[in-house]
């Protein structure tokens, strides 16, 4: 990490003064190194970045390599290559780049035969951006591209077999998660409410409140498949498995982007997934994905604008405190602070810590008052929530807890009450003699209301019938001459006789049930009730596997709307504990570096360099 450091800090600092080291007097004609204007400005910068200047002059001599490399005239490197980072001894010229001139339709086995030949390594693994490549795999599989930078790690033959099978194995596990995830939520998602709620789980989406929002259908599975991965993410998350986290946040990210850009404007959901995704990042060290993080977190700051408005008024309004989702910006602001650091900008670094460590202040609870809500009866949860929403009052926090406990039970009651008389209302549509699809549908349109359901479906029947075009009776005929039945086979081809021909024939001239029953978005009919349907509904008509999988996804959704701002602020600490080592020990220690090299170079030419250093150490002390 100090490398990159220092590597991004002389970079701005070159684009500030206009230099290019690529060209003269940095680099010669021949593409060497000036090396006494290099070791000048090695020593003007020193003070500046506050790294000795040896290891400013390293740095900048690594700058300048390569961009005398991407500058050159011949792109062979950056169209046919690959550069590998190799094993520290095996570097003899520290100062150059390792390049491999490859196709990328290659197994990444081959390339590994190409280095053990080349440079004498047995046994090697390769690491691109972050994942181990898998040597049975192309290259252009595992998105390497030409110019891609590719470690190469030194292991032991037992060390690389368990690692090869532990990878695949790895991969393998998370791929089945993602897919019984997917699945699961997609069953879920399936699911209108209109089953016994005693035998069959309904998921509803609900806003900051708990109340349920009605939502079109289409958009709602939608939804629910983003929400359920992002919760099965976060369980991962909790659980620190943040590579596999990561795979099913990403599956959310793909999930709400389906779902427009008003939603997403909308609701905070999107703009947390980006911060767990971050989060992900960071926990994993993928310092190769510094841009992506980068565009999701402005992504996360203009989400949560737009949600909670100018300095959270709108959030105010609706919950009446914004003391919870403070712990949203807690995190916003610590992993600005890390890409800020990562980029070379130390005061837009130490800035976003200094906010991070004022909310870690505030929101960091007293284990005491906590106990004392817990007495009261009340959970770990409500009582870390209540706190936090009323600032650390106790009183206010007991309070607050008890008011919303009978609001989400009366939620909950008003919830249950709507599913039985959906059910109820169905079994009468039935009776009555409408499918359950078409009964489903009205109930759903009406919320439940019964009697509306059953005047929509008249309504709509009536329609259906007045509307109706006469079957141009020659073409009747011309089926019919064929011996089929061809009415309704006309009317489901827009009178083709051409396709209502092909219809009749790819059925033996009997339309099966499925086609004579239009779906509600079209047409509703009546049918009589079968054994058959009556007897499937929810997890009951369903295959034991597919109940397994819902039963599995459902362990993962938490019983709060607000478990998203329940955080112990464990990790919070640990990551701000870090940055300040960066932020504050590196500067030290570089300053005190420069210091003592100063001390070694002629007295006369650096005695104004050392006031301005011994300055600059007062100040940070």
């Amino acid at each position: 990490m100090a490398e990159l450091h220092i590597h991004s800090k002389l970079v701005n600092l070159l684009k500030q003064d206009n230099i290019q080291l690529r060209n003269p007097p940095y680099t010669t004609e021949d593409r060497e190194a000036g090396q006494q204007y290099l070791q000048e400005l090695a020593v003007n910068y020193a003070p500046i970045v506050c790294f000795s200047v040896s290891e400013v002059a390293s740095a900048l001599e690594s700058i300048r390599a390569s961009e005398v490399a991407s500058g050159m005239r011949n792109k062979t490197y950056r169209e046919t290559c690959v550069e590998l980072f190799l094993p520290k001894d095996l570097k003899k010229d520290t100062k150059k780049n390792n390049y491999l001139e490859t196709k990328l339709d290659v197994l990444a086995q081959d390339i590994m035969d190409r280095i053990t030949e080349q440079y004498g390594l047995k046994y090697i693994q390769l690491i691109f951006k972050g994942k181990t490549l898998t040597p049975e795999k192309r290259l252009d599989e595992q998105n390497v591209k030409n110019n891609s930078k590719i470690m190469v790690l030194r292991v032991s033959e037992p060390e690389r077999k368990k690692q090869m099978v532990e990878v695949e194995e790895e991969k393998k596990t998370q791929d089945r998660s993602v897919q019984r995830t997917q699945k699961g939520f997609q069953i879920l998602s399936e699911r209108d409410g209109t089953d016994d709620p005693a035998t069959t789980t309904f998921l509803e989406i609900a806003d900051q409140k708990g109340n349920p929002l009605k939502i079109p259908h289409s958009k709602k599975k939608t939804l629910i498949l983003a929400m359920g991965f992002h919760e099965k993410g976060r369980a991962l998350m909790k659980r620190k498995q943040y590579d596999t986290a990561l795979g099913h946040l990403v599956q959310a990210d793909d999930q709400f982007c389906k779902c427009g850009s008003k939603l997403l404007n909308t609701v905070d959901n999107y703009a947390v997934l980006q911060l767990d995704i971050v989060w992900c990042y960071q926990a994993l060290e993928a310092l190769s994905y510094l841009d992506d993080g980068k565009r999701r977190l402005q992504m996360a700051e203009d989400c949560f604008h737009n949600c909670y408005g100018d300095q959270q008024q709108r959030l105010m309004k609706i919950k009446g405190n914004t003391g919870g989702e403070e712990v949203l910006f807690l995190r916003l602001y610590l992993l600005q602070s890390i890409l800020a650091h990562m980029v070379g900008n130390e005061r837009q670094a130490t800035q976003k810590l200094k906010q991070a460590e004022d909310l870690y202040e505030r929101l960091c609870l007293d284990p005491g008052e906590i106990k004392e809500l817990k007495d009261l009866g009340f959970s770990d949860q409500e009582a870390r929530l209540g706190l936090r929403a009323c600032h650390g009052n106790v009183g206010k926090a007991a309070l607050h807890i008890t008011h919303r406990r009978p609001e989400r039970e009366e939620m909950k009651r008003k919830e249950s009450e709507k599913r039985r008389m959906c059910v109820e209302g169905l079994a009468t549509l039935r009776e009555l003699g409408y499918s359950k699809k078409d009964a489903a549908w009205a109930l759903h349109q009406t919320d439940g209301d019964m009697d509306r359901a059953y005047r929509m479906l008249l309504d709509s029947a009536a329609r259906t019938n007045n509307t109706e075009l006469p079957i141009n009776q020659s073409k009747v005929e011309q089926l019919t001459y064929l011996g089929f039945e061809p009415e309704v086979a006309l009317r489901l081809t827009g009178e083709n006789v051409r396709g209502a021909t092909q219809l009749l024939q790819d059925n033996q001239g009997v339309l099966p049930p499925e086609l004579l029953s239009p779906s509600p978005a079209s047409s509703l009919s009546k049918e009589p009730r079968t054994t058959s349907e009556s007897a499937g509904s929810g997890s009951q008509g369903e295959a034991p596997m597919d109940v397994d999988l819902v039963n599995e996804v459902l362990e993962d959704i938490p019983l709060s709307e607000e478990d998203y701002l329940d955080l112990t602020l464990e990790e919070e600490s640990e990551v701000i504990d870090k940055m300040k080592s960066y932020l504050y020990k590196n500067d030290l220690d570089g300053v005190n570096a420069v210091l003592a090299e100063a001390t070694a170079l002629q007295e006369g030419a650096v005695v104004t360099d050392l006031h301005t250093l011994a300055g600059e150490v007062t100040s940070l002390e």
